[in-house]
């Protein structure tokens, strides 16, 4: 147990906040809603910042947490751009309507915890430290190419719903 507190107690607080505000969207998300364009923009953009935000630029000994990165960016934008949220356009007021679903916390918890875990992994043991980074990297190249791709996803058929009425 006390294992687990010192690796709670010494998560930054920034974590915690942005858990909480994915959690929250998450069961936001569970509702049917009707929201501007620009919020259903929020989450994508904070994973999508999170992922770029892992890179490392000029902080690897080696080239493969790039790789990594470059890579799994490369699969997860595809399934992002195929696998959009449904949504319908208000014509009068330009406001998105979407349906009520679970997948959006069950999606926001799955990344969060990975890239938590891998946080976790990089902190605490150094044998494990170089296999952590590629792991994270590729994490966090997946997760901004799926939420880069489904940004595009929803841009267009915003755009083509708006311009239906």
């Amino acid at each position: 147990m006390t294992f687990v507190y010192q690796i709670l107690i010494h998560t930054p607080p920034w974590v915690w906040i942005l858990f909480a505000y994915l959690v929250w969207q998450g069961i936001k998300a569970m509702q049917p809603r009707t929201i501007p364009i620009w919020r259903a923009l929020i989450v994508p953009v904070v994973f999508i910042a999170w992922g770029i935000s892992r890179i490392g630029f000029g902080h690897q000994s080696n080239a493969w947490p790039l790789v990594a990165w470059i890579v799994a960016a490369l699969v997860l934008l595809p399934v992002g751009v195929v696998t959009p949220r449904p949504f319908e356009v208000d014509h009068t007021s330009g406001l998105m309507i979407r349906p009520g679903s679970a997948s959006a916390l069950i999606r926001n918890l799955i990344v969060f915890s990975a890239q938590y875990a891998v946080g976790v992994i990089s902190a605490i043991d150094a044998s494990d430290r170089a296999m952590a980074i590629i792991a994270g990297r590729a994490i966090s190249g997946a997760t901004a190419g799926y939420f880069i791709g489904s940004t595009i996803a929803l841009l267009l058929a915003y755009r083509r719903k708006s311009a239906e009425s």
